[in-house]
């Protein structure tokens, strides 16, 4: 058994060495390889890390070319992000299919009072402008995560979590962004820390709320027809 696992080890090292591609940003999948290799690289990110799984699993592959045209459509969103939104940490990660997503990460400070999930004028500047961002790229599909740090219990922080997120996904809403796009608007209290909660700064960069923006079908089909723009 041993052995086994680390013959599969070794072919998931192969296998993603084997299919890098020259895009900094961009997919991991190669030709051939496909959702398979998606689905392992999504397994190894979700058990081997603190973050979250983003993405659900596709029904096809999707080969070299097509995931660099993902990577380099991902590009423009960051960077349109990052200039429409002030307040806030833009990254480029990866999916659950080895895909590249953008990462935009909102301290909660900025966006609610403790113990609270009412958003504060400034936070609903920034969401505005984000919004603008969501439906200039209606092919991007959207996950919103909502965390606490470890003060207070889960039956406090569990709901609190749960409310922030649910408050972004409805003011994004409310400024024209269709429902459909939000695939899961979660709360996830005080799992997943980025910090050390044992100290203030840590806790406080555990209050966040993280949106993920992610190929949908429509954009893994257009980028394998080569028709993604």
């Amino acid at each position: 058994m041993k052995k086994m696992k680390f013959l599969t080890l070794g072919l998931c090292v192969a296998l993603v060495c084997g299919c890098e591609t020259k895009q900094g940003t961009g997919t991991l999948i190669g030709t051939g390889g496909g959702a398979l290799i998606g689905g392992i690289l999504g397994n190894i990110i979700g058990k081997n890390s603190s973050s979250t799984v983003i993405g659900a699993a596709i029904g096809a592959a999707v080969g070299a070319g097509a995931g660099n045209l993902i990577g380099k459509k991902m590009d423009k969103v960051a960077a349109e992000t990052a200039a429409q939104v002030q307040n806030a940490k833009v990254e480029t990660v990866t999916d659950a299919n080895g895909l590249s997503c953008v990462k935009l990460t909102f301290d909660s400070g900025l966006l609610f009072k403790t113990g609270k999930y009412d958003l504060n004028a400034s936070a609903k500047n920034d969401l505005s402008n984000f919004a603008t961002v969501l439906k200039n790229n209606g092919d991007c599909s959207v996950d919103i995560q909502g965390f606490t740090d470890s003060t207070g219990t889960d039956a406090i922080n569990n709901p609190l979590s749960q409310n922030r997120a649910q408050s972004v996904a409805q003011y994004l809403t409310s400024c024209g962004v269709p429902a459909t796009q939000f695939k899961n608007v979660s709360g996830f209290g005080s799992s997943n820390p980025v910090a050390d909660n044992a100290t203030a700064e840590g806790r406080q960069q555990n209050r966040r709320v993280e949106v993920y923006l992610y190929a949908s079908e429509a954009m893994i089909q257009a980028a394998n027809n080569g028709t993604l723009q």
